[in-house]
Parts: structure tokens; C-alpha cells; sequence
């Protein structure tokens, strides 16, 4: 079987660094570097939080999904999934047997890095609690999908990226 798809794909929750640490891991490796958030903003033309409001959470899903299975066909650096791509069933079965870190992080590096009065919907209300709660129901998918673990508390992006690459054993392109 050919290796095709991403080489490394980033999940993990709003503020574990998918973004920054998957910049970081595509330049270490010489590769591309994909953000399915991105991806959506881009083809719906108008930001998530929007999204969200206008539309609610299950067609935003629907779209982040759709935007996954593309990604996950189309590109072959480091993609990183929107933190809650994987409520969606079909997104976890897609990434089965695939080279999935998940990016660990605790709330008050969370917190740091999104800033609490950053427009993501689901933090609305009570952001370290409900930040909290999110952690409580996806941890458990994260890690079953996840081939590493990475902690990002307190370290730089590049130190993460090389601990990845290390990990997976992964070489620049």
C-alpha cells in the first residue's frame, strides 16, 4: 500500500497549538502546511463564528467534515483539524491507521494562547469551564485516534515539531 495522505495530521483542542506547531513541523520537514479551519473560512467566504451563529453547529460540522475527507484526500504535509472535528463519527473513522498527534494542553495554556475573548463559540458563557468540559468529552477521541501524545504546555513550536518528527520519524523532505 502507497503512503498517501498527509504525513502528519494535528488534532487536538482550541488552543494546543495546531496551527503554530504545524507551521513550525512543515517547515522542519520541507513539506506544506494545511489548516481545514482555514479551508472552511475560505470556501464558505465568511468566518466560523459565523458559521455557527447563522447556521448552527450541525451544518458547521457537516462543512468541517466535508472539508476533512478533502484534505485528508488532497494534501500530503501537515494538516491540522479544527478542534472539534472530531465529534463528527465519519471524521474518526477517516483517520483511523493515519499518523495522528494529538496536542495536548492544559487550561491555563490553553487560555494564554486563545485569549478568553477570542470569538469561538463553543467558549461562550464561562470559557475555562466550558473550555473544561470540551477537554473531558474529547480527550478520550483524541487519544484513541492519536498515534503520539504530545504535552505543548510552556514549550516552543519548534521544540514540539521536532519531538513529532521524532517520534514518528519523520525526515525533511
Amino acid at each position: 500500500m502507497g503512503t498517501s495522505g498527509p504525513l502528519v495530521v494535528l488534532v487536538g483542542p482550541p488552543g494546543a497549538g495546531k496551527t503554530t506547531v504545524g507551521e513550525a513541523l512543515a517547515a522542519r520537514l520541507g513539506v506544506s502546511h494545511r489548516d481545514t479551519d482555514a479551508d472552511i473560512v475560505a470556501a464558505a467566504g465568511r468566518e466560523i463564528s459565523d458559521i455557527f451563529v447563522e447556521d448552527g453547529e450541525p451544518a458547521f460540522r457537516e462543512l468541517e467534515h466535508a472539508a476533512v475527507v478533502r484534505a485528508l484526500e488532497e494534501h500530503d504535509g501537515v494538516l491540522a483539524l479544527g478542534g472539534g472535528s472530531l465529534t463528527h463519527p465519519g471524521t474518526v473513522e477517516r483517520l483511523a491507521g493515519r499518523p495522528v498527534v494529538f496536542l495536548d494542553v492544559g487550561v491555563q495554556a490553553a487560555v494564554k494562547r486563545v485569549g478568553l475573548d477570542a470569538p469561538r463559540p463553543l467558549l461562550l458563557g464561562n470559557p475555562r469551564q466550558r473550555w473544561r468540559q470540551l477537554m473531558e468529552e474529547r480527550r478520550p477521541v483524541y487519544t484513541a485516534v492519536a498515534r503520539v501524545v504530545v504535552l505543548t504546555d510552556d514549550r516552543a513550536p519548534e521544540d514540539i515539531a521536532d519531538e513529532i518528527a521524532n517520534e514518528l520519524e519523520l525526515e525533511e523532505a
